[in-house]
């Protein structure tokens, strides 16, 4: 196993000493108020190891999982189809950034209506208003998608969650790309899983199946070249004003593709339902070879807030 890399040492652990001109992920991207949790334990336990926003801010890295790219201008995300997964109800493995509006300071906790996580501004209690970190939230990132996963069942294959918005127990977003092992480019559509519901599909470039419902050979199509190439830049947009969730797909030389979804009967509006973005690779196969893997590098990742009432 390889060990946790880091460019400085931090709080005593041992670190790998690397050349002066190793440039960090938080020397590329803004994230002083992210943690990243890993697909792998540093310290061969059974939990994923997870660089806190300090520790990102003093160098931390990992050279297969977590880094920056060649070109110096992009963080790189791995997750391989096996290893260390989040908890014992998670079925897949990630390379994931987590959301903290903390930004490093431990005073507030990771979860609840705090200072570390924002809620929905149509939230029905005036102390969640008044305690959040924020109110509502937009999300804006460019990245490219550069390998996905071409083994396992075949309603898996390709399959990569990109960002989200994760409340205490379900996801009011989640976006997906995939890109199936016969086809030029890949597909994006999202999901929103009401509080307590069952997921809503909603495409936005290309075809969503094969899923687990329909994987004959009837439902997959034959070929798809008219969406977003592996290694192709393009940007995402998750924007939330109230119970109106707005998603923007944005590629070169394309019309914008925009998806809204309106989310007031979905139940976060409730008092106890706070929220925190999600980005990066959370592999969405579970049934390919254990060293099959999906990749993306982020060149930009952008959030804000509305103040707390």
């Amino acid at each position: 196993m390889k060990i946790k890399t880091l460019v400085v040492m931090m709080l005593g652990a041992l670190s790998t000493s690397l050349s002066a001109a190793t440039t960090t992920p938080a020397e590329v991207l803004d994230l002083s108020c992210w943690k990243v949790t890993l697909p792998v334990s540093l310290d061969n336990g059974d939990r994923p190891t997870e660089f806190s926003e300090k520790e990102i801010a003093k160098g931390a890295m990992h050279e297969d999982y977590f880094y920056v790219n060649e070109a110096k201008d992009g963080v790189v995300f791995r997750s391989p189809i096996q290893g260390i997964k989040t908890s014992k109800n998670t079925k897949y493995v990630r390379s994931e950034l987590r959301e903290m509006m903390r930004c490093g300071d431990t005073s507030h906790k990771t979860k609840g209506v705090n200072g570390n996580n924002w809620v929905f501004s149509h939230n029905e209690s005036a102390d969640s208003l008044k305690n959040a970190a924020g109110v509502d939230g937009n999300l804006k990132a460019t990245l490219s998608v550069d390998h996905v996963t071409s083994t396992g069942e075949i309603w898996q294959q390709g399959r990569v969650i990109i960002g989200q918005i994760h409340a205490p127990d379900d996801e009011p977003v989640k976006i997906y790309y995939r890109k199936l092992p016969n086809h030029e480019t890949g597909s994006v559509w999202i999901s929103h899983e009401p509080n307590g519901g069952d997921d809503i599909i909603f495409p936005m470039i290309g075809p969503t199946k094969p899923n687990y419902w329909k994987q004959k050979d009837k439902d997959i199509p034959k070929s798809y070249n008219d969406g977003i190439a592996l290694g192709e830049k393009f940007s995402y947009e998750i924007d939330i004003n109230g119970s109106d969730m707005t998603v923007t797909i944005s590629r070169e030389g394309k019309a914008d593709v925009v998806q809204k979804v309106d989310m007031q009967n979905s139940g976060y509006g409730l008092k106890d339902q706070w929220m925190y973005f999600k980005a990066g690779v959370y592999n969405q196969n579970r049934s390919g070879n254990p060293e099959d893997y999906v990749q993306a590098t982020f060149y930009s990742l952008d959030v804000n807030h509305g103040s707390a009432k």
